[in-house]
């Protein structure tokens, strides 16, 4: 070929394959605007849980990419390859003089600096956010069905956090009232999770709700819910890491005995002197066995302001209760039954936290209880003031009818 004709051909080649290149280069799969404020450091981080206990996790994700947020805002992951198959990771954002990329600051909805996001080869995905109400503030389209679901649950989380956890300002007394205030917030708190995660069809976002219930995964108070989660999403994915994972913490012997089981025939050693065995002391409609401890203020004042007067109101129904008591001191354990007029059938192995019938129980925290049918089946728990006495009350208005 003629020199004069080679030029061309070679400026047309070169042409051909930087167009090809080109057409092969995929947009990124995750990009989009921050408003960044002061005191944010313009970069994010690509977060990536590694199991299902990394999962809203302060240190625990991966990081897997990071990109620079540029003076407009704008930022683009160009060297992250989604997978295949949809997976879940956390957008973060850190303050300046932060020293890890993956630190999450969760205690407050509002300002939490992380985001869940599922993505996905070939799906893109644009954000929006302000940097000082990262989590809060952020938007995404297009809509995946995950991501809609995400969205929807930190929705749902705030609104919880801002009427149920947030502090009126100058904070109650850590006194016994507090205590049990808080515990009772902590439970509606939780609600709207839980039925989140009942209902929704997205188990990635189910996940994020069931961490969420309980960071330090602690699911003493909900094992019913754990245990239900288990079987929905086994049934549904039975060969995810995750979800295999959250059936280990829900296995026989990690959680409490749930409503519907029936409480062990143990023996218990009684105030008296007595070693009676449980079914013993059963009442023969309903039975309340209460946990509580001399040193435990919300269940002293429980005994005087509620177990007291169910007993006197109904114990000629059938209503009997039985207490066990974590304590160590006869001498203080038996001057609080008597203060506290507490008396009905009392045990306890006085052998304080390290108790064998609460270790089979496997019950941690107290005060807490079970309300027994004439067989020893759990029929509820961990009801207390107000809705323990309502449950008593109709427990035992139906079993007379």
């Amino acid at each position: 070929m003629p020199a004069s004709r080679l030029l061309p051909y070679l400026i047309l080649s070169a042409l051909v394959l930087s167009s090809s290149r080109c057409q092969t280069q995929p947009p990124p799969v995750l990009s989009g605007r921050i408003a960044l404020h002061p005191g944010w450091r313009p970069v994010l981080y690509l977060l990536q849980p590694r199991n299902f206990g990394d999962i809203a996790t302060n240190y625990a994700g991966a990081v897997v990419d990071s990109a620079v947020i540029k003076p407009d805002g704008s930022f683009s992951f160009d060297r992250f390859h989604a997978p295949e198959l949809p997976a879940l990771y956390e957008l973060v954002i850190q303050p300046e003089g932060s020293r890890f990329a993956n630190k999450l600051n969760d205690e407050d909805p509002e300002t939490a600096n992380y985001l869940s996001v599922v993505l996905k080869k070939g799906e893109e995905v644009r954000l929006q956010a302000e940097a000082g109400h990262f989590s809060a503030t952020a938007t995404i389209e297009p809509y995946s069905a995950d991501n809609h679901a995400l969205i929807q649950l930190r929705d749902i989380r705030r609104l919880a956090f801002d009427r149920f956890m947030r502090t009126p300002e100058g904070g109650a007394h850590a006194d016994d009232t507090a205590l049990l205030e808080q515990a009772e917030r902590i439970g509606q708190y939780r609600a709207p999770l839980l039925a989140f995660a009942d209902t929704t069809k997205s188990y990635r976002a189910a996940l994020l709700a069931i961490r969420w219930v309980s960071p330090e995964s602690d699911y003493e108070r909900v094992p019913e819910f754990l245990h239900r989660q288990c079987e929905r999403w086994q049934a549904i994915h039975p060969d995810h890491p995750f979800v295999q994972q959250l059936c280990q913490l829900s296995a026989p012997g990690r959680l409490p005995l749930m409503v519907g089981n029936t409480i062990p025939d143990f023996p218990l050693p009684l105030s008296g002197g007595d070693t009676l065995n449980l079914y013993t002391l059963l009442g023969k409609r309903l039975t309340l066995l209460d946990l509580w401890a001399s040193w435990c203020a919300p269940c002293r004042r429980e005994n005087r302001e509620v177990l007291a007067p169910l007993w006197a109101k109904y114990r000629e129904q059938g209503f009997a209760i039985a207490g066990y008591a974590l304590d160590s001191s006869p001498e203080a354990w038996k001057a609080a039954i008597q203060k506290d007029h507490a008396l009905w059938p009392q045990a306890s192995h006085l052998s304080g936290d390290s108790s064998p019938f609460l270790d089979t129980l496997h019950v941690t925290t107290i005060p807490a209880n079970f309300l027994l049918d004439e067989q020893g089946k759990i029929v509820a728990k961990n009801l207390h003031g107000e809705k323990l006495m309502k449950f008593v009350e109709v427990y035992l208005s139906k079993q007379g009818n």
